[in-house]
């Protein structure tokens, strides 16, 4: 039974989720230019083009997680887009000193998110 209380905690679920999504593409209209080297230095190929991309992907995300609009199409695509990213901007193998212990944190915090996005995607 969905009630009154239930629908404003999935509320303030689904606003404390987006903020993620939502602050990091905006970080990437706000610091483009550090996200493209950052990009670049990790070898991304066309790295404009994939911190816009990435920047679509996150905003639309953090919008359709806040409002539940296309939330299952959100899901899946967050999940596809995250997974790359998990590897390529947090490598953990082969980091070291503390930059290894942050890149596992962010890496395990993706991997957390992968998993909530997985949950996320079965209620419609």
């Amino acid at each position: 039974m969905i009630t009154l209380s239930t629908t404003v905690i999935a509320s303030s679920g689904r606003a404390i989720f987006s903020i993620f999504f939502l602050l990091s593409g905006l970080a990437k209209i706000t610091r483009n230019k550090t996200m493209v080297e950052y990009a670049a230095s990790k070898k991304v190929p066309f790295p404009h083009l994939g911190i816009a991309l990435a920047m679509v992907v996150e905003l639309v995300g953090g919008i359709s997680i806040l409002t539940g609009f296309y939330s299952y199409i959100s899901a899946c695509i967050l999940i596809v887009y995250l997974i790359p990213v998990s590897f390529v901007f947090h490598n953990f193998r082969t980091a070291v000193g503390p930059e290894k212990q942050n890149q596992t944190v962010h890496f395990m915090k993706n991997t957390a998110i992968i998993g909530g996005r997985i949950i996320l995607s079965l209620v419609r």
